[in-house]
């Protein structure tokens, strides 16, 4: 197939970037109206409002509220149950994941000031998490993983998740993961009525602290709408990977690469930046190669045609400066010397250096959180991580001596803000005449 063509260094070049790398964050008025309704039902009508939608959407019918939660050990069946190899690759990435964010746990600590004065900070966990796994024909066992190890090395005293079953199909391979993580309790509802009970509670599912996990549009917009009475993760776009090049990497390498993010949906987008145009001719003959062998290459080539780009660029540091514009969820540095463009990135969710560093490595086994800002939120926002389920309490011990410090400088703002009771109360402990 032929490929979009860009070279950064022409007259409007930067208006084209802008275009192609734009994508409509506004909300859908049909589907935030929906959503709305069945936040508001599960609200009020809790399990019984679970169960009709089940009937409707998942097309099953649960005989008693009690058909809404599995038992847990269909979890450790499932894991006995996996073959030798399935179960052996979950396991080792799940302890490389493990590895990986338990560097990421962060622990209380005080100071203390000369006078007495102790100030610190207690780190402390979330007390429930809520995961939501889509379910039917996707299968996301690396989901459950990611999204549920960080929480327990953190120390989130429970982890409930949440999977939709059509037609009561389960999926071994996520229950699997569920086991492997430390879930506890696994519910068979999804879409937004499964996010509605996560944030208010029923009588059977329990209210979380916050909710994380990918999901559909409707899935999107439930979070979105519970956000403020729990925390979320975050409201992700479509995937996205940008590879700066320079032509040492064998460019079927490159290609599958472009291809390993093109083929989640026709608005992933795959991005190669190089400066030089010959590699980039190499490229392109290798995706029209190895692009007819590819399952899903109608989706590959729909994302490819309408969202991605070959770049050539005038060098690598421009191809840097550019991708930092752009702020990718995924960054390859498919160069002969990646430290030295590492310098010079600021802005990326998963940044992979070197061409034996693919990102699929990253979405399965390598340790990192596949959970990434997209949209150029990475310009702002961090992958999900230890830190997304801890978190900070300020803690001050303050002597007689600094009372008497302190309360002078607050008395003197307070009443600079016109708050005469604050004034007092830092004065009144070394002041008789309050």
């Amino acid at each position: 197939m032929k490929l979009r063509r860009l070279q950064a260094t022409t007259a409007g070049f930067d208006e084209e970037l802008a275009r192609l790398t734009a994508f409509d964050i506004a909300l859908d008025d049909g589907i935030e109206s929906v959503v709305r309704g069945i936040v508001a039902d599960v609200r009020l009508r809790k399990n019984q409002a679970l169960i009709e939608y089940t009937q409707r959407f998942d097309r099953w019918s649960p005989e008693s509220e009690a058909m809404l939660e599995l038992p847990s050990s269909l979890m450790q069946a499932a894991l006995d149950g996996l073959p030798d190899s399935q179960r052996r690759a979950l396991e080792m990435a799940a302890e490389r994941v493990r590895s990986f964010h338990e560097r990421q746990r962060q622990e209380s600590w005080t100071l203390t000031e000369e006078d007495g004065t102790v100030l610190g900070q207690k780190v402390t966990a979330l007390d429930r998490v809520g995961l939501y796994v889509p379910g039917g024909k996707a299968v996301y066992p690396s989901s459950v993983l990611m999204n549920a190890l960080p929480a327990v090395v953190a120390g989130v005293r429970e982890i409930v998740m949440v999977v939709p079953t059509p037609e009561k199909q389960r999926n071994d391979l996520v229950l699997a993961a569920a086991a492997l993580s430390g879930v506890q309790r696994v519910f068979t509802v999804g879409g937004a009525q499964a996010v509605a009970a996560l944030a208010y509670g029923t009588e059977t599912i329990p209210a979380v602290d916050k909710i994380v996990g990918p999901g559909n549009a409707y899935v999107a917009a439930a979070k979105r709408q519970v956000f403020g009475v729990v925390g979320i993760d975050m409201v992700a776009g479509p995937s996205e990977i940008l590879i700066i090049a320079d032509g040492t990497t064998d460019p079927r390498w490159v290609a599958m690469d472009l291809f390993s993010q093109a083929e989640h949906d026709e608005m992933a987008q795959a991005l190669l930046l190089c400066p030089d145009g010959g590699y980039l001719d190499r490229v392109e003959k290798a995706v029209a190669e190895l692009l007819p062998g590819l399952p899903r290459h109608a989706v590959i080539r729909q994302s490819l045609r309408d969202r991605g780009a070959l770049i050539e660029v005038r060098d690598l540091a421009q191809a840097c400066e550019l991708a930092n514009r752009i702020a990718p969820e995924h960054l390859e540095l498919s160069v002969a010397d990646p430290e030295a463009c590492l310098t010079q990135v600021r802005h990326a969710g998963a940044i992979f250096m070197g061409a034996y560093s693919s990102e699929s490595l990253g979405d399965y086994c390598a340790g990192p959180n596949h959970v990434l800002p997209t949209g150029r939120t990475a310009r702002f926002a961090s992958p999900l991580g230890v830190h997304d389920f801890q978190k900070r309490s300020s803690l001050l011990k303050v002597s007689q001596q600094g009372a008497v410090t302190l309360g002078g400088i607050a008395e003197v703002i307070a009443l600079q803000e016109g708050l005469q009771a604050h004034a007092r109360a830092a004065s009144c402990r070394f002041r008789e005449d309050v």
